[in-house]
């Protein structure tokens, strides 16, 4: 698969495709879509709500080359591009690699499914300039920068489009809780006010912190939390967090308490340790759930009423044309035009020119 690194020239061409209109009529990048990272088959996959599938990048789970991004965990659609986190996979989750596959690869990948960018090495574990170790979540900001949640190295990096780091918390290669320290942190995301909330994920907690490395507000569910695997921030001023070994995805106020939760372990038949790894909060208040190793992602409504459902209950599987019954641990899930919990939007970029 082509690789090229992106130039600031080409950095324009994405924040200006992000700004550009999607057409109601498209199959590919429509409104209501939903964008999966489906990470034991190796593949990001857009797909219609009835589960067609209408874009895929990587050939499914019998590749384990550079072609497939391995264990992917995240993938966000910026403009007609997506953002794609190439996490690896560990040992025993792919039978072709049963000691575990390294990817370490953000990769920014055009509709062909061409890499326009892209910041560490296939294979490649490390620390060094231009490398990275597990990482497990990216996102593109309003100042057309990729901030990078690097869990092997336990840090959040903010790179430029040149490949510069220019903003990092967390020491590299210390786990810790004390100042400046992350330990294993699962995602990272940019505020409306440039604070940056970070899901610290063995610390049992999700923090905001300023751009000087304080930490301004620390979210607990009151003591509650074991492995935060995703948080993000509401408009309403509340942080959703999901909440994986308790199998819960909890909504908190600014005092740290719980206003809302839903638990995915609890049908007839659910995996009943599924992790549920990431939670979103949609316009009509409904929220998509990434949940694990149930091996789904559904949508559930307030009262906990599950709206829509693509995979099996507890049920790992693969078809190349449809997601409506078959996914393998899809670890994070989007609605593509609905991102009201998270900051990144379209609506970032309308005055922004070359």
């Amino acid at each position: 698969m082509l690789s090229i690194n992106l130039t600031l020239a080409t950095a324009a061409a994405v924040a200006a495709t992000a700004a550009a209109p999607v057409a109601s009529a498209a199959v590919f990048n429509s409104n209501g879509n939903v964008l999966i990272a489906d990470q034991f088959n190796n593949r990001v996959i857009e797909i219609a709500p009835n589960g067609q599938i209408v874009w895929q990048f990587g050939k499914g789970p019998s590749d384990i080359t550079r072609s497939s991004p391995l264990g992917v965990n995240d993938a966000l659609r910026v403009g007609n591009n997506t953002l794609v986190s190439g996490t690896g996979v560990p040992p025993g989750a792919e039978p072709l690699c049963p000691q575990g596959c390294a990817d370490n690869r953000v990769m920014i990948v055009n509709q062909d499914g061409a890499i326009i960018w892209q910041y560490g090495a296939f294979g490649v574990t490390g620390a060094g300039p231009d490398q990275l170790s597990a990482p497990v979540a990216s996102t593109w900001t309003s100042s057309h920068t990729v901030l990078i949640t690097d869990q092997g190295n336990q840090r959040v990096i903010e790179v430029g489009v040149d490949k510069r780091i220019l903003w990092q918390y967390g020491i590299t290669g210390v786990a810790g809780n004390g100042p400046d320290e992350l330990n294993a942190p699962n995602s990272a995301e940019v505020l409306d006010n440039g604070d940056i909330l970070i899901a610290d994920e063995n610390n049992n907690r999700a923090i905001v912190v300023d751009r000087g490395h304080r930490i301004v507000a620390t979210y607990t569910a009151g003591g509650t939390l074991s492995g935060v695997a995703f948080a993000s921030g509401l408009p309403n001023g509340h942080i959703l967090i999901t909440d994986g070994n308790n199998n819960r995805v909890v909504e908190v106020n600014a005092s740290d308490k719980i206003v809302w939760s839903y638990v995915t372990n609890t049908q007839p038949g659910s995996n009943p340790a599924p992790l549920p790894s990431r939670a979103i909060r949609l316009r009509s208040g409904a929220t998509i759930i990434s949940d694990q190793f149930n091996h789904r992602v559904i949508v559930v409504d307030f009262a906990g009423d599950i709206l829509q459902q693509w995979g099996t209950l507890n049920v790992p599987g693969y078809s190349p044309t449809s997601a409506k019954t078959l996914l393998n641990a899809p670890y994070d899930a989007k609605v593509i035009g609905d991102d009201t919990g998270l900051t990144w939007s379209d609506s970032l970029y309308p005055d922004w020119r070359p």
